[in-house]
């Protein structure tokens, strides 16, 4: 059981890092977006942006793409809580969505439409706290005594190989762009790179939108 506590210890390090960019970001939304009357353009482009680069880090986790295809294939009692994981995730999914396709709209926000967008921030962080919640009370109990020994040691080589080639990576990617670009006040996500070809299990999101102000937007009638 020693490559299991390995694997676990790893993957329980990975989850506390996304985690950590979660509750920073709500943290920012409590006591600095939800005290103003208004967003601006940039606080907006921020929000999007920093949505769809929480929602990448958790699909690009070593949990959703290692040990959750493990635990499926060795046993189907972790259908129902992998499926009550889905959920979370397309809740998750759902408040980003709704906050990009409204973003042309909010973008012209006044008073009262603070509320409005940290509802879907406030929504996308509870879901995806919750999700990470359960996955290590549950799922990785459920793995620690539903995987076996040669499948754990396969996995813990998983971890490694995607350990280096993230590092790799990290050597040759140039910075974020989102951590150049944060507004003042704001905080700098960590954004995972994505190592693999596949798309996540729970559907694509949306690139966030590139607002403009509605004096760029509107174009003048010709005469």
């Amino acid at each position: 059981m020693l490559t299991a506590t390995y694997a676990l210890v790893a993957l329980s390090v990975e989850q506390a890092s996304v985690r950590l960019n979660l509750l920073g970001f709500q943290q920012y939304v409590r006591t600095t977006l939800k005290q103003q009357n208004s967003v601006n353009l940039a606080q907006l482009e921020y929000a999007c942006n920093s949505l769809s680069t929480l929602y990448q880090a958790c699909q690009w986790r070593k949990t959703e793409m290692y040990l959750i295809p493990a635990l499926r294939a060795a046993t189907e009692r972790a259908d129902q809580l992998i499926e009550e994981l889905s959920r979370l995730n397309q809740s998750a999914l759902a408040a980003i969505r709704a906050l990009q396709e409204q973003a042309e709209v909010l973008a012209d926000a006044g008073e009262g439409q603070v509320q409005r967008i940290s509802d879907h921030i406030e929504a996308f962080c509870n879901a995806m706290l919750q999700k990470l919640e359960k996955e290590e009370h549950e799922l990785f109990a459920m793995a620690r005594n539903s995987i076996a020994g040669d499948a754990w040691f396969s996995l813990a080589n998983q971890l490694m190989l995607h350990d280096k080639r993230v590092e790799e990576l990290k050597r040759s990617a140039p910075p974020a762009p989102l951590a150049e670009t944060a507004p003042i006040n704001m905080p700098r996500l960590q954004v995972l790179p994505m190592i693999d070809l596949h798309s996540a299990h729970d559907g694509a999101i949306p690139a966030a939108p590139r607002l403009r102000p509605r004096a760029e937007r509107e174009v003048p009638a010709a005469k």
